[in-house]
């Protein structure tokens, strides 16, 4: 058997990401968007808030679980990346929005899923 690359590992936990939070009624709105800040990895719709996604995956807890790997430098990176995609879409820009993360644990086979809404408000 051989080992998973790191983007094939990321590409898998967006997927299973997205169709858990698909099951809760968000709406995808698009993957991995990229600009020169950074990258957001879904960007979603949830009762007419725009919802950006960061995807978390570990294997094992050792060094803290996915969400708390979501540091302040990975939060500007975020935001910054999210205000470049407002400016871009101006129906986005009128609309609330929030920062959730999809913190995964465990092994690929059944990993413990924590959805956390508005992970970043007060």
């Amino acid at each position: 058997m051989s080992a998973q690359r790191p983007a094939d590992t990321g590409r898998w936990a967006e997927d299973l990401a997205c169709r858990y939070l698909q099951a809760q009624g968000l709406t995808l709105i698009e993957r991995n968007y990229r600009c020169p800040a950074g990258e957001i990895d879904l960007v979603m719709e949830q009762q007419g808030s725009t919802v950006f996604i960061e995807v978390r995956y570990r294997r094992a807890p050792r060094f803290g679980t996915g969400a708390e790997s979501v540091d302040a430098r990975k939060r500007a990176k975020l935001l910054a990346t999210a205000l470049h995609y407002l400016q871009r879409d101006p129906v986005a820009a009128r609309a609330p929005s929030r920062f959730d993360v999809v913190s995964m644990e465990g092994a690929r086979t059944g990993p413990r899923i924590r959805w956390i809404p508005n992970a970043f408000g007060a």
